[in-house]
């Protein structure tokens, strides 16, 4: 409703109120956001014992018919995938099910569809119902293709980075990936190594409102707690589509407006069941792509996937891109009997979406030495196997994991206002973490200029330690000093010491090769101050 509601914008004679069909078993988050952006709502009791000149409906399910006035369907979703069984008709798509389109005595005037194949479907089970029935587009997608312009904004906004950004999308149901495969993002996250993937995770309104959102925070904890963002259901679910590198899903509609924006890996996690509807948009998709047996799986089937299907579904799902606002604007002024205001009118470009709540600040990090350096990989503690070794955030991990650090780091903290301030040097801070923590092998500053200085225990000075950024395309990647931090970390633990000169090293991660330097630190460089 959101989505379509904007074609009224700037019109004064125009009045929005919205009310809820009684039956849903998952109707109170959906009120619950129309609250939070000052809807004005209206008892399903008063609704229906007035006239409206125009009642728009996202779903033809409820007793519609006591709504009285001309009525515009819009069914949400994208395709008309799913059955639901034990209601409606059996095989039926659910927005498109005769039982429920012939139950709704009031005069549907426009059953506005996204492509002519669902008109065919509905004009083979409901003739009648077709007659009613345009092509208008899907004014969901023109939001999602309006908004892929921003897709570095999303990007940025989520804290990916250069990482790839992979995302779960999850429906509602028993045949859904939350209800199938409730620990797969905890397993995903135990696999893909941190500064190489992100994940996010999308779930249906419906299982969101089921479960309420503290509840299912509370499933995902672990996952969460290794940095995966769990997109809010009204419109971020849409940014953060744009924003993917990759998607992991299941028979559910919202993987088809990623498909509609770019041609990018699909793997599926779908099994056999009585939902998906045989030739649907989301079937040819499924078919075509590679399906994820186990998590460990997960980066040979994202490779094993080739250009073609997304875009193939795409075009069974959606027609008339770019025009669906101003269509559905002139048919239901002309339903209303309006002119329509002389403004144009323009898909509303998607918000940024929000990064992850929890972001780790422990490392387990994984050490191979190279003919020329070493190749770091991290995952959050304690979610895999101990690695080389434990690299720890001061001040931002858990006590017990500082105390169990080999390396321990600290990250600038904003400059004190008070009028008395106490802040440590380099060298100070990095004697004390050694004395304070003796389980600790070495201690390390990050400094804003974004060098480092290190100790090792047992050694007589620090050492600056830089990374440089990498060219990319026209672009420059920059690593988190903390990883450079363990590259030397390991280099030194392991006996290999700089004299008087700078040691070069390469700190592979991932595909990406960057330049470390590290020498003696200056006596300058020691009393640099926190």
């Amino acid at each position: 409703m959101l989505d379509v509601l904007p074609v009224f914008a700037g019109d004064e004679r125009i009045t929005r109120l919205f009310t809820l069909v009684p039956g849903s078993d998952f109707g109170a988050d959906a009120l619950s956001v129309i609250d939070s952006l000052g809807g004005r709502t209206v008892p399903w009791s008063e609704a229906s014992g007035h006239a409206y000149d125009l009642v728009v409906v996202a779903s033809p399910k409820g007793e519609l018919s006591l709504l009285r006035g001309p009525q515009v369907l819009l069914p949400h979703g994208a395709g008309f995938n799913k059955s639901i069984p034990g209601e409606g008709s059996a095989d039926s798509a659910s927005g498109l099910d005769p039982a429920y389109l012939r139950r709704n005595h009031a005069p549907i005037a426009l059953h506005a569809l996204a492509h002519p194949e669902q008109i065919a479907r509905l004009a083979a089970t409901n003739p009648q119902a077709a007659r009613h029935a345009k092509v208008i587009g899907d004014p969901t997608l023109e939001r999602v293709l309006a908004s892929s312009s921003l897709r570095e904004r999303y990007r940025a906004a989520l804290g990916t980075g250069a990482r790839e950004l992979l995302v779960l999308v999850s429906t509602w149901g028993p045949e859904s990936l939350i209800r199938q495969h409730p620990g797969l993002p905890a397993l995903l996250a135990t696999q893909l190594p941190y500064d190489e993937y992100q994940l996010a995770l999308i779930v249906h309104p419906n299982e969101r409102s089921l479960l309420g959102t503290y509840e299912l925070a509370e499933r995902l904890a672990p996952a969460l707690d290794a940095g995966m963002v769990l997109a809010d259901p009204h419109e971020e679910w849409a940014s953060v589509l744009i924003a993917a590198n990759a998607l992991v899903t299941d028979h559910g509609s919202a993987a088809l407006y990623y498909c509609a924006t770019q041609d990018r890996p699909v793997v599926s996690v779908h099994r056999a069941g009585g939902e998906l509807i045989p030739g649907s948009p989301m079937d040819v998709l499924l078919c075509r792509v590679p399906q994820l047996g186990r998590a460990e799986g997960i980066v040979d089937a994202l490779r094993a996937y080739r250009p073609g299907p997304a875009r193939a579904a795409a075009r069974l799902a959606f027609a008339r891109h770019g025009e669906a606002a101003g269509l559905l604007r002139t048919e239901v002024y002309a339903l209303l009997g309006l002119a329509p205001p002389a403004h144009r009118v323009a898909p509303r470009l998607l918000p940024s979406p929000a990064p992850a709540t929890r972001v780790p600040a422990a490392f387990d990090v994984r050490v191979e030495a190279t003919t020329d350096g070493v190749r770091i990989s991290r995952h959050p503690a304690g979610t895999g196997p101990p690695g080389h070794h434990l690299a720890v955030e001061h001040g931002a991990a858990d006590e017990r994991l500082a105390r169990s650090a080999s390396l321990l780091y600290r990250r600038p903290i904003p400059t004190s206002e008070a009028p008395l301030d106490l802040a440590w040097t380099a060298d100070g801070w990095t004697r004390h973490a050694l004395s304070a923590y003796p389980n600790c092998r070495s201690a390390a500053v990050l400094l804003p200029s974004g060098r480092c200085l290190l100790r090792v225990r047992g050694h007589a000075r620090t050492y600056a330690v830089q990374v440089e950024p990498r060219p990319e395309d026209g672009r420059i990647v920059r690593l988190d000093p903390a990883v450079a931090l363990s590259a030397v970390h390991a280099s030194l633990v392991a006996g290999r010491s700089p004299s008087a000169d700078a040691i070069r090293m390469s700190c592979l991660v991932g595909e990406r090769a960057f330049r470390v330097t590290f020498r003696p630190a200056t006596d300058a460089e020691e009393a640099q101050v926190l």
